[in-house]
Protein backbone atom coordinates (compact mmCIF):
# COMPACT_ATOMS: atom_id res chain seq x y z
CA UNK A 1 0.00 0.00 0.00
CA UNK A 2 2.93 2.38 0.51
CA UNK A 3 3.71 2.07 -3.21
CA UNK A 4 0.17 2.92 -4.31
CA UNK A 5 -1.76 6.18 -4.54
CA UNK A 6 -5.44 6.47 -5.39
CA UNK A 7 -7.10 9.66 -6.62
CA UNK A 8 -10.89 9.69 -6.89
CA UNK A 9 -13.10 12.23 -8.63
CA UNK A 10 -16.89 12.28 -8.21
CA UNK A 11 -19.04 14.28 -10.59
CA UNK A 12 -22.69 14.58 -11.48
CA UNK A 13 -23.65 13.98 -15.09
CA UNK A 14 -27.33 14.75 -15.65
CA UNK A 15 -29.20 12.51 -13.17
CA UNK A 16 -26.33 10.15 -12.42
CA UNK A 17 -23.17 10.31 -10.43
CA UNK A 18 -19.93 9.32 -12.04
CA UNK A 19 -16.74 8.31 -10.29
CA UNK A 20 -13.31 8.25 -11.90
CA UNK A 21 -10.35 6.84 -10.06
CA UNK A 22 -6.69 6.92 -10.90
CA UNK A 23 -4.47 4.30 -9.29
CA UNK A 24 -0.70 4.74 -9.49
CA UNK A 25 1.40 1.78 -8.36
CA UNK A 26 5.17 1.48 -8.12
CA UNK A 27 6.35 -2.03 -8.98
CA UNK A 28 9.83 -3.43 -8.50
CA UNK A 29 8.91 -6.65 -10.32
CA UNK A 30 8.04 -6.36 -14.02
CA UNK A 31 6.21 -9.73 -14.08
CA UNK A 32 4.01 -8.73 -11.14
CA UNK A 33 3.16 -5.46 -12.92
CA UNK A 34 2.06 -7.38 -16.01
CA UNK A 35 -0.05 -9.77 -13.91
CA UNK A 36 -1.85 -6.87 -12.17
CA UNK A 37 -2.47 -5.06 -15.48
CA UNK A 38 -3.86 -8.24 -17.03
CA UNK A 39 -6.10 -8.87 -14.02
CA UNK A 40 -7.49 -5.32 -14.09
CA UNK A 41 -8.15 -5.51 -17.82
CA UNK A 42 -9.82 -8.91 -17.45
CA UNK A 43 -12.06 -7.87 -14.54
CA UNK A 44 -12.90 -4.29 -15.56
CA UNK A 45 -12.82 -4.57 -19.35
CA UNK A 46 -13.08 -1.31 -21.30
CA UNK A 47 -13.83 0.73 -18.18
CA UNK A 48 -10.12 0.66 -17.31
CA UNK A 49 -7.31 2.44 -19.13
CA UNK A 50 -3.76 1.32 -18.39
CA UNK A 51 -1.08 3.87 -19.17
CA UNK A 52 2.31 2.75 -20.44
CA UNK A 53 4.75 2.05 -17.59
CA UNK A 54 7.36 4.60 -16.61
CA UNK A 55 10.71 2.94 -15.88
CA UNK A 56 13.31 4.35 -13.52
CA UNK A 57 16.08 3.20 -11.20
CA UNK A 58 16.22 4.03 -7.53
CA UNK A 59 19.51 5.37 -6.15
CA UNK A 60 19.73 2.21 -4.02
CA UNK A 61 19.30 0.03 -7.12
CA UNK A 62 22.11 1.84 -8.95
CA UNK A 63 24.38 1.52 -5.89
CA UNK A 64 23.67 -2.21 -5.77
CA UNK A 65 24.50 -2.51 -9.48
CA UNK A 66 27.82 -0.70 -8.95
CA UNK A 67 28.79 -3.01 -6.08
CA UNK A 68 27.81 -6.15 -7.99
CA UNK A 69 29.84 -5.08 -11.03
CA UNK A 70 32.94 -4.41 -8.89
CA UNK A 71 32.63 -7.72 -7.02
CA UNK A 72 32.20 -9.57 -10.32
CA UNK A 73 35.27 -7.83 -11.78
CA UNK A 74 37.36 -8.88 -8.76
CA UNK A 75 36.08 -12.47 -9.07
CA UNK A 76 36.93 -12.54 -12.79
CA UNK A 77 40.42 -11.18 -12.05
CA UNK A 78 41.00 -13.85 -9.41
CA UNK A 79 39.89 -16.65 -11.78
CA UNK A 80 42.19 -15.39 -14.53
CA UNK A 81 45.11 -15.14 -12.10
CA UNK A 82 44.41 -18.72 -10.93
CA UNK A 83 44.52 -19.96 -14.54
CA UNK A 84 47.84 -18.20 -15.15
CA UNK A 85 49.29 -19.64 -11.94
CA UNK A 86 48.20 -23.16 -12.91
CA UNK A 87 49.83 -22.70 -16.31
CA UNK A 88 53.16 -21.96 -14.61
CA UNK A 89 52.81 -24.59 -11.87
CA UNK A 90 52.10 -22.06 -9.14
CA UNK A 91 49.26 -21.59 -6.68
CA UNK A 92 47.39 -18.34 -6.16
CA UNK A 93 47.50 -16.93 -2.65
CA UNK A 94 45.60 -14.20 -0.90
CA UNK A 95 45.05 -10.78 -2.49
CA UNK A 96 47.65 -8.20 -1.49
CA UNK A 97 46.06 -5.20 -3.24
CA UNK A 98 42.78 -4.59 -5.02
CA UNK A 99 42.01 -1.21 -6.62
CA UNK A 100 38.98 -0.15 -8.58
CA UNK A 101 40.55 1.70 -11.51
CA UNK A 102 37.65 2.67 -13.74
CA UNK A 103 33.89 2.40 -13.61
CA UNK A 104 31.65 3.19 -16.56
CA UNK A 105 27.88 3.48 -16.58
CA UNK A 106 25.52 3.90 -19.49
CA UNK A 107 21.84 3.50 -20.30
CA UNK A 108 19.18 3.72 -17.66
CA UNK A 109 17.57 6.79 -19.23
CA UNK A 110 14.24 7.85 -17.87
CA UNK A 111 11.35 8.26 -20.32
CA UNK A 112 11.35 12.05 -19.93
CA UNK A 113 14.93 12.34 -21.19
CA UNK A 114 14.40 10.41 -24.41
CA UNK A 115 14.36 12.17 -27.74
CA UNK A 116 11.45 10.02 -28.97
CA UNK A 117 7.99 10.32 -27.53
CA UNK A 118 7.33 7.56 -25.01
CA UNK A 119 4.04 6.78 -26.76
CA UNK A 120 5.78 6.06 -30.07
CA UNK A 121 8.09 3.43 -28.61
CA UNK A 122 7.32 -0.23 -28.18
CA UNK A 123 7.47 -1.68 -24.69
CA UNK A 124 10.68 -3.51 -25.63
CA UNK A 125 12.30 -0.24 -26.77
CA UNK A 126 11.28 1.47 -23.54
CA UNK A 127 12.76 -1.38 -21.49
CA UNK A 128 15.98 -1.25 -23.53
CA UNK A 129 16.31 2.51 -23.06
CA UNK A 130 15.68 2.24 -19.32
CA UNK A 131 18.13 -0.63 -18.77
CA UNK A 132 21.23 0.46 -16.87
CA UNK A 133 24.64 -1.01 -17.70
CA UNK A 134 27.91 -0.73 -15.82
CA UNK A 135 31.45 -1.99 -16.19
CA UNK A 136 34.36 -1.91 -13.81
CA UNK A 137 38.08 -2.34 -14.34
CA UNK A 138 40.10 -3.45 -11.34
CA UNK A 139 43.79 -3.85 -10.59
CA UNK A 140 44.69 -6.70 -8.28
CA UNK A 141 47.93 -8.09 -6.89
CA UNK A 142 47.87 -11.62 -5.48
CA UNK A 143 50.39 -13.61 -3.52
CA UNK A 144 51.85 -16.48 -5.58
CA UNK A 145 52.90 -19.73 -3.92
CA UNK A 146 55.02 -22.42 -5.49
CA UNK A 147 53.36 -25.84 -5.64
CA UNK A 148 56.46 -27.57 -4.24
CA UNK A 149 56.02 -25.58 -1.02
CA UNK A 150 52.52 -26.96 -0.60
CA UNK A 151 53.73 -30.53 -1.11
CA UNK A 152 56.41 -30.06 1.56
CA UNK A 153 53.80 -28.77 3.99
CA UNK A 154 51.65 -31.86 3.45
CA UNK A 155 54.54 -34.27 4.24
Amino acid sequence: EENMTVTEDFSRVENTYQMEAEVCIIFSDFGKMQDVCNLLTEKLGTSVTISPPHFYHTPEGIDTLRRQVCVTAVGNTRRKAQEVCRLFGQALGKPLLIKEEETKEWGGHMDTHLSHSADSQTLQERIENATAHASCRVFAVFEIKGKENRRNKLL
